[in-house]
């Protein structure tokens, strides 16, 4: 992807577009201002979250602008409800004397997307296979998930967002948002669409959606992260949806067909940049964003907020404060760097026979041996014990490094030990083929009981052994070892 891909996306114009001057040559700090929503507060859990059933998560507390004359929503009623002296605080953190046009006060309202074919799909295949095969094809024969669409459990997410909203308008003062934002996928134009375009909303701010690029899912290598063309999304999308500037014709970002997937700091990086056009060039205050898991995990980083995921069809809201600052005070602009942008996500052929998160898939190979298909480090501990516990689960080249040490002398950055792949996989052992320099290795791990090896001759602080059946006088020491009757 081209250096200035990142920046040039970003610079588009936005619902309520009004330049934000002072932002000029400047970079944009943001931090969640905290106290105001419980998915804010570390004590709340975000398992089973439901924003329904707690007003959006918004505190019921005061504020030092109660009682100060009357804040008159669209409804003409007196400034009572939670919403309401919200409002007119967050008004007066934008308009107070202190503020010198540095500092804007936000509130960001992001949707994930009701269910789509994908997440059915992940659910029937399982994770494993879902990552490593099923996610790369473009469907199954019956469902399609490629840019897929909501299901019926999707739509119906996006009917109860609206009755919601449209229940906190009308009865609760929320203010109506000054503009929206959709991600390019389909399942999110049609949760935008089916959560706003039926509200009764004030005539000055209508339901006038903005597609932006960057506010898309993680770019990885599966299907349902490939945006359609901008024509077929044009022929897709209400009349309402309009298209922010630069949006290309073609999918520019997506290098699945190279087997590359983005980066967590490449995703990063574009949502401090699509969030920095927003705030640069929107002089809003109530801004909607319908978007994905992923990207408003993203989101949410750059903001400086807790991590809270969210389930389909879910929202949270986020009062931000964004200062330009000039003199080396905030963080480096956004957008400058591609590396590392995208990588090698490595996948299989064929249905896999799992998967270890975060580092890659456990393939079937017609020697009837699995081999991991893999371009990352070494797992933690847990994850290696787990894919072991799977039965007859591969050990990689990339799971187990050793060194070897000399009657119980360290070589330092010597005889590097490599696992070169599984020779033998069963409940009571497996068998591993190690690749020590120039020589061939061979390491036996056996259950503790086990009275062919009483001496165990692998050890790390606070572990148990693993045995070596071939190092009569020399012993391995694991960089993250397995206990007995683990591996």
């Amino acid at each position: 992807m081209k250096a200035t891909t990142l920046t040039a996306l970003g610079l588009a114009a936005s619902g309520a577009s009004a330049r934000w001057h002072e932002a000029d040559g400047a970079t944009i700090r943001y931090s969640t201002v905290s106290g105001y929503f419980l998915q804010d507060e570390p004590t709340t859990n975000p398992s089973g979250f439901d924003y329904a059933a707690w007003n959006f998560g918004l505190l019921n507390r005061t504020y030092p602008t109660d009682g100060w004359g009357h804040h008159q929503p669209s409804s003409g009623s007196v400034a009572s409800t939670q919403w309401q002296r919200f409002a007119r605080w967050v008004d007066y953190l934008n308009s107070n004397c202190r503020n010198d046009g540095r500092t804007r006060y936000k509130v960001l309202v992001m949707g994930r997307h009701g269910q789509g074919w994908h997440n059915v799909a992940e659910t029937y295949y399982g994770t494993p296979a879902w990552n490593c095969y099923w996610a790369e094809l473009d469907g199954n024969g019956t469902a399609t998930w490629a840019d897929p669409l909501l299901t019926a459990q999707g739509a119906a997410e996006a009917s109860r967002a609206n009755a919601y909203f449209a229940s906190r308008l009308r009865d609760h003062g929320m203010p109506a948002f000054d503009s929206y934002y959709s991600s390019p996928l389909k399942r999110c134009i049609q949760t935008a669409d089916g959560t706003f375009s039926s509200l009764h909303l004030p005539a000055g701010k209508p339901f006038r959606p903005t597609i932006k690029e960057l506010f898309r899912e993680g770019i990885s290598i599966h299907t349902c992260d490939r945006r359609s063309t901008r024509r077929e999304i044009r022929a897709f999308a209400p009349a309402s949806f309009r298209f922010e500037e630069g949006f290309t014709e073609e999918d520019e970002l997506w290098q699945g067909a190279q087997s590359k997937g983005e980066t967590e700091a490449h995703e990063q990086a574009r949502s401090k940049t699509v969030l920095d056009d927003v705030f640069a060039h929107d002089d809003g205050t109530w801004l909607s964003v319908t978007s994905h898991s992923g990207e408003i995990r993203s989101l949410l980083a750059v903001l400086g907020h807790r991590e809270f995921g969210l389930g389909t069809g879910q929202i949270i809201p986020v009062l931000v404060r964004a200062e330009a600052v000039r003199g080396g005070g905030g963080s480096p602009p956004p957008g400058t760097t591609t590396a590392p942008g995208f990588t090698f996500e490595a996948t299989c052929t064929a249905p896999p026979v799992t998967s270890i998160a975060g580092q890659g898939c456990v393939c079937s190979t017609t020697g009837g041996v699995p081999a991991l298909a893999s371009a990352t480090p070494t797992p933690s501990l847990r994850q290696i014990r787990n894919a072991a516990e799977g039965h007859g689960s591969a050990i990689s080249a990339d799971w187990v490094r050793l060194r070897r040490r000399h009657q119980g002398t360290e070589a330092h950055g010597k005889d590097q030990c490599g696992v070169a792949g599984v020779v033998e996989s069963g409940p009571a052992a497996v068998t591993l083929a190690l690749n020590h320099g120039t020589q061939h290795c061979r390491v036996r791990h056996e259950p503790a009981e086990s009275p062919k090896f009483p001496t165990a001759l692998f050890h790390s602080a606070g572990r148990d052994p693993i045995d070596v059946s071939d190092a009569p006088t020399a012993s391995y020491v694991a960089d993250d070892l397995l206990p007995s009757r683990q591996l």
